[in-house]
């Protein structure tokens, strides 16, 4: 089939094209594997050298006016169907939208969040540390040796004999971190992370919770740099009317310990449920770091000195939001959870 055949019969199907159906029956005619433009490609083979220029360039122009036909009529027929779909098909906008669920924040992932925004602000580094963890991390080097009765009091889950456990608090993480240090350079962390202990699931309690340590190594630390700290900590938190106290207590790690005490952020220090009466919630343990913490991880307690904090995320977060199970910390029902927004949350006596 010669080229002048071919564009004469392509001149008559394009003049009886009426729909889409039809343009796209053409384009298989002339455009597919077999199609009459295609075969007239496969001719120049035997086209002689001087004329397959000329013929290539034949072809070509025949392609391109099909081509060009094609898309115009295409885009028009398209809008043609486009403009009689929106004719036939009514769009009721006063009909309610469909609700989509979304996910709610975790409580306590939000709360964990806001303390670690607090202290990165005042130049603390976030840092983590394994969960199956070492005796020599989790007891020995913050000087609580065998046999120690706080050992006891932790009721640490073992794994393999008396050296490897799931840790009971994230203390061993500062451990690792002073050791890195190598007793020579200053530190500045906060530890969240999971802990372990032998506890019975029930409203108040949980074999597995949250907890979030600080730690501070520095030259000429004082109790005052800790009070100071947790005062800044507290008012961005719960607000710039929150008071600290400071209450003598016990812990092997630190000497002076210390239990943090903030002013009732429900009642501000009238009395309610929540403090019990008091006006005041105890919320952290903290204390200067004992000076056999700092030399067995490598600080001269002559030269060096710091502060050690720790609280229960979970408890705090508790306390925020008026939670009276532990166990809602870990639901997964939307339902529930949504009730948890911090803009939405109101608290009442």
């Amino acid at each position: 089939m010669s080229i002048e055949s071919v564009k004469e019969e392509l001149e008559k199907d394009l003049k009886n094209i009426n729909s889409l159906e039809q343009l796209n029956d053409l384009k298989i005619k002339y455009l597919s594997k077999k199609g009459l433009i295609t075969e007239l490609n496969s001719e120049i083979k035997n086209i002689s050298n001087d004329k397959k220029k000329e013929f290539g360039q034949k072809v070509n122009e025949l392609k391109n006016t099909f081509n060009n036909f094609y898309e115009e009529k295409k885009n028009e027929y398209e809008e043609e169907l486009l403009n009689k779909k929106l004719a036939n098909e009514a769009i009721d906008i006063s009909l309610p939208a469909t609700k989509v669920v979304t996910g709610a924040p975790n409580m306590l992932e939000k709360l964990i969040e806001e303390v670690e925004e607090v202290f990165m602000s005042m130049g603390y580094d976030v840092v983590d540390g394994p969960e199956i963890e070492l005796d020599k991390y989790n007891f020995e080097m913050l000087n609580i040796p065998k046999g120690h009765p706080a050992r006891d009091a932790q009721d640490t889950f073992y794994i393999e004999g008396e050296e490897i456990l799931l840790r009971s608090q994230t203390s061993p993480v500062q451990v690792r971190t002073m050791l890195k240090g190598k007793g020579k350079e200053p530190i500045r962390v906060i530890c969240p992370g999971k802990t372990y202990r032998r506890d019975d699931d029930d409203a108040t309690h949980s074999h597995q919770f949250m907890q979030i340590e600080g730690l501070l190594v520095d030259k000429n630390i004082s109790l005052s740099d800790l009070k100071g700290t947790i005062d800044i900590a507290a008012k961005k938190i719960f607000g710039p009317e929150t008071e600290t106290r400071f209450h003598p207590s016990y812990y092997q790690f630190t000497e002076p310990s210390v239990e943090g005490d903030i002013s009732c952020f429900n009642c501000h220090g009238k009395g309610c449920h929540i403090c019990k009466n008091t006006g005041w919630i105890t919320v952290i343990g903290a204390g200067v770091v004992h000076p056999k913490v700092l030399s067995m991880s490598g600080y001269d307690p002559n030269e060096w000195s710091g502060f050690a904090f720790g609280f229960g995320a979970d408890r705090l977060a508790m306390l925020k939001y008026g939670i009276d199970d532990c166990r809602a910390l870990y639901n997964t029902d939307l339902r529930e959870l949504k009730n948890f927004d911090r803009k939405e949350m109101e608290w009442n006596d």
